[in-house]
């Protein structure tokens, strides 16, 4: 097992609930993000995010966004002591959403000014990213001109112009064959490995995709009562760290007879909810 520590806590959800006309929806849910610390090497954050169907995905997923207030409780970053706000956790939509009558140097110009007040600068910053993500020969194209992976690689890089470190990537394997499954699986552990800080929660359907890109899974749930009756609100009912258990890290890991088992094993307990 490789060398790591666990630095700062980089995002929080702190006994969140969340109620509509009375009827519970979340129900105490809580958990953290922490800074890895690998030796040698920038290590980002990427969380798999995993649930039933109507299990409440969306809405916790709004609120770690900062779009909807819980009813109880906060989620904070950075250790800012105070809930956290629209555009400082940047949302990846399924569709990946751009502006049609604007270039992608538009599009991605748009957004860095929204951080960076100084045009050279935030052009810069574009002209970066777009060179990053091998995009940058299609910066006056606009978006109907694109494929779905270059699609992709735009909103993502919008929003870590908008937001900087912290992206919720909804269901971003939807719907793909097994070689862009791949290449979105490289994109992310990319995106995240850019900055000691990028943290990257991908809410998804997948079990296999997202234990071969994530450190840590959530598996969102409900309690049930003696008679196997879900009880309203649903938390985050276990939470798999894939470091301890030698997942993380290691080159063609999505082959060992030991990755099948833990997929096997998080499938069995998704069955259960």
């Amino acid at each position: 097992m490789e060398q790591y520590t666990y630095g700062k806590t980089l995002l929080k959800i702190d006994d969140v609930s969340l109620e509509y006309d009375g009827r519970p929806i979340l129900k105490h849910v809580s958990a953290e993000i922490r800074d890895i610390v690998r030796p040698g090497c920038t290590q980002g954050q990427v969380v798999g995010f995993l649930g039933p169907s109507g299990i409440g995905k969306t809405q916790l997923f709004r609120i770690i966004a900062g779009l909807n207030k819980p009813t109880s409780g906060r989620v904070t970053v950075n250790g800012l002591d105070r809930p956290v706000e629209a555009g400082e956790v940047g949302v990846v939509a399924q569709d990946y959403p751009l502006f049609e009558h604007r270039t992608v140097m538009s599009n991605l110009l748009l957004a860095a000014r929204q951080k960076e007040r100084d045009a050279k600068v935030a052009r810069d910053k574009v002209i970066q990213h777009l060179t990053d993500f091998e995009l940058i020969d299609k910066a006056r194209l606009y978006p109907a001109q694109l494929s779905g992976g270059q699609r992709q690689r735009c909103a993502i890089i919008q929003q870590i112009l908008c937001s900087e470190h912290f992206l919720l990537m909804d269901e971003p394997f939807s719907g793909l064959d097994l070689l862009m499954l791949e290449k979105t699986c490289e994109l992310i552990q990319k995106v995240a490995n850019m900055d000691e800080l990028n943290t990257i929660i991908v809410v998804t359907h997948d079990v296999t995709a997202a234990a071969s890109v994530a450190d840590h899974v959530w598996l969102m749930g409900r309690d049930h009562d003696s008679k196997g009756t879900p009880l309203p609100g649903s938390h985050i009912v276990e939470t798999y760290d894939l470091i301890e258990r030698d997942l993380c890290w290691h080159p063609e890991i999505i082959s060992q007879p030991r990755f099948m088992e833990f997929v096997r094993e998080v499938k069995n307990r998704f069955r259960g909810l």
